[in-house]
C-alpha cells in the first residue's frame, strides 16, 4: 500500500486528470498492465491496452473531422470496447449518447439524429443497427464492435496502426442520457458543464485500487450503471466485470470468485438473488462485499431488509434520475430505523411535496416531488424547451415522482403521477400496494394497476407473478386478497387479482406499468 504522501499526490494527479478527461491514462501509466475489464466472454483487458485505445479512438474521429463539442452515439452492449469510446469521448471534449441497443431500429434512428451525433459506434449484436444507421445520412464515421455491419468501419481495423500514446491537448467531454419516459419520445438531459465526480466519494464509498473489483450487471447504456459502476471504476482504479445478462447463480457465483466488492443493483436483481434455494446461497460466502447502491426503482420493504440480513449492512440507497435530483441517500443502519425511506431531505438543496395547485403537502400526504435546481440551472432538455418548463415551478424541477414526508424528514415514494390510479376521485399509489402483496409467501412479483370501472372510474387490480412451486386459483386469489385487506386501509385494497407468467420491467429494472395497464383498457377513447 502507498503511504500518505503517495496517496495525496495520487489523489492531485486523478483530481487533475478529471478535469480534462484523462482519469484512465493515470491508472494506465500507474498500473499498466493490471487487468481493468472483465468481458462476459471472458476476455480480460489491462488499463494500458485500454486507455491507448481510447487515444485511438480520439485521433480516428478528429480525422474524421469531429471537433469538440460534437456529439457520439454508442449502441453497445456490455464490454470493454463501450469503456474505450467513452474513455475517448471524455478526453476529446465530445458529448457521448450511450444508446438502448434493446430499441427498435426507427428509436434507435430517433435518438441518433435527436442528439446530432457526427458518429456512431455499433455493436454487431445490436441486429437493428444497419436500418438504423441508414435512417441517418450525414454521419462521419459509423464503426462496428465485435463483428462486421454493412457500410460500417470495423472497430479494430479502423484503430490498428493509430497511435495509441496520450494525445497531448485532452478537453473535458460530456454525456447526455436520454430519459425513459413512460409517454412520449425519450428527451436528452442536457447539461452545458460535465459533471467531474470529487475523487474523495471513492474513499467514501470504501474503494481501494488495489483489491477493489466492481460488478456492473446493469446495462451500461443506463445512466446508473454508467455513473455507479462503470465510472466509478474508471475514476477508483478498480477492477471492472461486466455480464451482458442477467443469471442469478452465475453473478453470485462471481461475486465470489471474482472477490467483488462493490456493485450497483436494482430491487428486481434482489428477489432473482433471494429466489435462490438456500443451499445455493449458504455455499457462497459474500462477507467481502463493501458495498451495494440500489436505487432506479422502489424497492419492497421485505426485499430490502432480507438482503440486508444476507449481505450484512452494505446497502446505500439513493433517490435520483437521468436529471439529477437533490441529493437523497440511506445507509442500512438508517433504513432499518425508517424502513421504506429512500433518505431524509438533503442540507445542500431543497425538496418540495406540492400538490397540483402548487401548495405544500401536509407532512404524510403524498404530492408530487420537486427538487431545487443547482446553481446556474442544471439541465435542459435537449431542443425540447416546452418540456423543461413543464416539469419546473421556480427553480424547483420534478422528474413525476410521487412522495411523501414523515415527521423526521424521510422522504418515502408512492409512485409516479403517470402510474397514479383515480378511483371515485381518490389518489392511490400502486407501489404501496405492490410493497405489501409482495411479502405474501406465494408472491413473486406485483405490479397493482387501475382496470377501467363504470361508477368508480377505476378499480384497482393486482396483476401477480407467483413463486416456482405455486399454481394460479381462484382460491389462491382470494387468499391473497386477504392477505391485503389485512395490512392495507381498504380502500386501497385490489378489488381482484390476475396471474401473469412474466412482468414487463425495463432494463433498468422498474416495473413497466403502462404495459401492464395497457391491454385493460384497450378499445377504450377514455384512458383516464
Amino acid at each position: 500500500m502507498e503511504d500518505l504522501k503517495d496517496r495525496v499526490s495520487l489523489d492531485d494527479r486523478l483530481a487533475a486528470a478529471g478535469m480534462t478527461g484523462m482519469t484512465t491514462a493515470v491508472w494506465a501509466e500507474l498500473k499498466p498492465n493490471a487487468t481493468f475489464i472483465h468481458d462476459p466472454d471472458g476476455r480480460t483487458h489491462s488499463w494500458g491496452k485500454v486507455n491507448a485505445q481510447a487515444n485511438r479512438i480520439v485521433r480516428l474521429l478528429r480525422s474524421k473531422g469531429l471537433k469538440a463539442g460534437d456529439a457520439v452515439a454508442l449502441v453497445c452492449s456490455n464490454r470493454a470496447e463501450f469503456v474505450e469510446v467513452l474513455a475517448a469521448t471524455m478526453r476529446a471534449g465530445w458529448r457521448i449518447t450511450p444508446v438502448n441497443w434493446h430499441l427498435t431500429a426507427d428509436e434507435i434512428a430517433y435518438i441518433i439524429k435527436d442528439c446530432e451525433a457526427k458518429a456512431v459506434f455499433c455493436d454487431a449484436r445490436v441486429t437493428a443497427s444497419q436500418a438504423a444507421v441508414e435512417q441517418c445520412p450525414g454521419l462521419a464515421a459509423k464503426v462496428a464492435i465485435g463483428g462486421p455491419i454493412p457500410g460500417f468501419e470495423a472497430y479494430d481495423e479502423a484503430l490498428s496502426g493509430l497511435d495509441g500514446g496520450d494525445i497531448a491537448d485532452p478537453s473535458l467531454g460530456n454525456a447526455m442520457m436520454y430519459t425513459s419516459g413512460t409517454t412520449g419520445r425519450p428527451k436528452g438531459v442536457y447539461r452545458a458543464q460535465p459533471i467531474v465526480a470529487p475523487t474523495g466519494i471513492y474513499a467514501m464509498r470504501g474503494y481501494d485500487h488495489e483489491t477493489s473489483v466492481q460488478l456492473c450487471a446493469g446495462p451500461a447504456y443506463h445512466a446508473a450503471p454508467l455513473a455507479f459502476d462503470v465510472r466509478a471504476a474508471m475514476g477508483a482504479g478498480c477492477e471492472l466485470v461486466f455480464f451482458d445478462k442477467w443469471d442469478s447463480e452465475g453473478i453470485l457465483g462471481a461475486i465470489v470468485d471474482k472477490r467483488v466488492t462493490h456493485m450497483h443493483l436494482v430491487p428486481i436483481m434482489f428477489q432473482r438473488l433471494l429466489a435462490l434455494p438456500d443451499e445455493v446461497k449458504a455455499a457462497h460466502d459474500v462477507g467481502h462485499v463493501k458495498y451495494i447502491v440500489h436505487g432506479a426503482a422502489p424497492c419492497p420493504p421485505e426485499v430490502k431488509a432480507a438482503m440486508i440480513e444476507w449481505f450484512g449492512p452494505v446497502l446505500s440507497e439513493y433517490y435520483a434520475g437521468s436529471e439529477g435530483g437533490a441529493g437523497f441517500v440511506i445507509s442500512s443502519e438508517e433504513w432499518l430505523k425508517k424502513p421504506g425511506s429512500v433518505g431524509k431531505r438533503p442540507v445542500l438543496l431543497g425538496s418540495k411535496i406540492l400538490d397540483e395547485q402548487g401548495n405544500e403537502c401536509p407532512t404524510g400526504v403524498p404530492g408530487g416531488i420537486y427538487h431545487q435546481l443547482p446553481p446556474g440551472g442544471g439541465f435542459t432538455y435537449y431542443k425540447d424547451e416546452a418540456k423543461t418548463n413543464a416539469n419546473r415551478v421556480g427553480d424547483y424541477f420534478t422528474m413525476g415522482d410521487v412522495g411523501y414526508f414523515d415527521e423526521d424528514g424521510y422522504l418515502f415514494l408512492t409512485g409516479r403521477n403517470a402510474e397514479t390510479i383515480i378511483s371515485g376521485g381518490v389518489n392511490i399509489y400502486p407501489q404501496e400496494i405492490d410493497n405489501e402483496l409482495i411479502k405474501h409467501d406465494a408472491v413473486a412479483d406485483s405490479s397493482t394497476v387501475g382496470v377501467p370501472h363504470d361508477e368508480w372510474g377505476e378499480q384497482v387490480k393486482a396483476v401477480i407473478l407467483l413463486k416456482a412451486g405455486y399454481q394460479p386459483s381462484d382460491a389462491l386469489a382470494q387468499e391473497i386478497l386477504a392477505f391485503a385487506r389485512a395490512n392495507l386501509p381498504a380502500f386501497k385494497v385490489p378489488r381482484s387479482v390476475d396471474f401473469a407468467t412474466d412482468l414487463p420491467r425495463s432494463e433498468a429494472g422498474k416495473i413497466q406499468r403502462n404495459k401492464v395497464r395497457a391491454p385493460y383498457w384497450e378499445g377504450r377513447a377514455r384512458q383516464i
